[in-house]
């Protein structure tokens, strides 16, 4: 039988608090497609804990979050730089340059998951022809997937070349709790440090179950978002089972004790596997912990019912969530150990 703790943030069920709230949105009738209370609490909440006004949309997805927003910050003939290790690059299946109707991703340098602003300026600046799709976004992950963080002073950086050419900014915040956790700063100061347009604010790998969100801190480019979901049959009709966890979570602060706890667990199975030699191949700045086992101890881990992913770089991930437990991370350690 396999043990799925550590193969994604993806995999534990519904944080015992959002599941509750699930509970208490299921009681009676609400109006449908989004005109509920529970969404429009969720809305405000957003506005409240960014401290800007924005405009608020769940969808089902990660791949549409991102897909979607792009799609809406380009016309076809333009283009976006993401890194070359992008989930928008490697994980979405074209669905970016299927919604924009056809915008280009251009593929930026990174180091340890980071796109370098000099790379940015040099997608930008190579050419200026017509026969070039011209760049208008670029796309950044927060955190990064192999679990970097982009601290304040680097997504200034970002933003000067972005305000220097013009570009709007998109990030991906699959997991967006955890680098606000890992700065230890308001949500508000990363969305300011870098300029963002939009955000692809992630719920489920926090714990929740059915939805992401997409929020617009520019508002005119959002326009017409709305029209955008229900094409791409992202719009909910029961929306407030997407929405109703929202508020309460962001509100009393639990979101981002859970990143805490998080990032605490991946710490201590870092540590663990660091006391064994093995060798960890990024930082420990959010929820992952890279690492990269011998061929032997991999497949020994597999045969022991371990699952977890290869992945960027030649290194194994391992996804802490709030369902790991000190005594998964201690039986892990100890097969590693014996193997």
């Amino acid at each position: 039988m396999h043990n799925f703790v550590f193969a994604s943030d993806n995999v534990a069920g519904m944080h015992p608090s959002a599941w509750r709230h699930l509970e208490t949105a299921n009681a009676g009738a609400v109006v449908s497609y989004g005109e509920d209370p529970f969404t429009a609490e969720a809305c405000d909440a957003v506005r409240e804990v960014f401290g800007r006004d924005a405009a608020v949309y769940f969808v089902f997805n990660g791949t549409a979050a991102n897909s979607l927003a792009l799609a809406t910050l380009c016309q076809p003939y333009q283009s976006v730089i993401v890194s070359r290790v992008a989930h928008a690059e490697l994980d979405e299946c074209g669905a970016p340059e299927f919604f924009s109707g056809g915008s280009k991703l251009l593929l930026a340098g990174e180091a340890a998951g980071k796109m370098l602003p000099a790379e940015i300026e040099r997608l930008v600046t190579q050419r200026q022809d017509i026969h070039y799709p011209r760049v208008r976004a670029v796309s950044l992950t927060q955190p990064t997937e192999v679990g970097t963080v982009y601290s304040l002073d680097d997504l200034r950086q970002i933003r000067a070349v972005n305000e220097r050419h013009g570009l709007a900014l998109h990030m991906d915040g699959a997991r967006f709790a955890q680098a606000v956790a890992s700065l230890d700063c308001s949500p508000g100061a990363i969305i300011e440090a870098a300029g963002v347009d939009v955000l692809s604010f992630g719920l489920v790998k926090l714990g929740l179950g059915l939805a992401e969100m997409v929020v617009f801190f520019n508002r005119p480019l959002g326009a017409g978002f709305d029209y955008r979901c229900k094409q791409a049959g992202q719009l909910a009709s029961k929306m407030r089972f997407a929405s109703a966890p929202v508020a309460p979570l962001l509100r009393t602060g639990e979101w981002l004790e859970i990143a805490r706890s998080n990032q605490a667990k991946a710490r201590k199975l870092a540590d663990g596997l660091g006391a064994l030699g093995v060798p960890l191949i990024y930082p420990v700045e959010a929820n992952g912990v890279f690492v990269r086992f011998r061929p032997a101890v991999a497949s020994g881990l597999r045969e022991r019912g371990w699952h977890f992913y290869d992945f960027i770089g030649g290194s194994h991930r391992l996804m802490c969530h709030w369902a790991t437990t000190d005594e998964g991370i201690e039986r892990f350690v100890r097969d590693v150990a014996a193997l």
